[in-house]
């Protein structure tokens, strides 16, 4: 469930599947989901951020199976896009 600090700005947790690499097609899965909302979208591993809505930054994080990642959202749907993605990473397929 995000978490607001205000109204237009929220955070969530999430972890990959055991089964799942964030490599080329579960990322573009990721990152047409992100797309679909007019929110700035980032994605961090560690403390390193990106851009949600960038393929090449996303896969940049080399994100594998089990790890946590940190959605950020701000905007006027910062709350509905990250439930959206929240499923989505959750739901990602080999």
């Amino acid at each position: 469930m995000p978490t607001s600090s205000d109204i237009n700005t929220a955070t969530v947790r999430v972890t990959l599947p055991d089964d799942v690499d964030l490599h080329a097609r579960p990322a573009a899965t990721f990152v047409r989901a992100a797309m679909q909302f007019s929110a700035k979208l980032y994605v961090a591993v560690g403390d390193r951020e990106v851009d949600a809505k960038s393929l090449l930054s996303v896969l940049s994080l080399g994100a594998r199976r089990g790890t946590t990642m940190c959605l950020r959202a701000t905007g006027d749907d910062a709350a509905t896009a990250l439930d959206a993605l929240s499923g989505i990473v959750a739901n990602l397929k080999e």
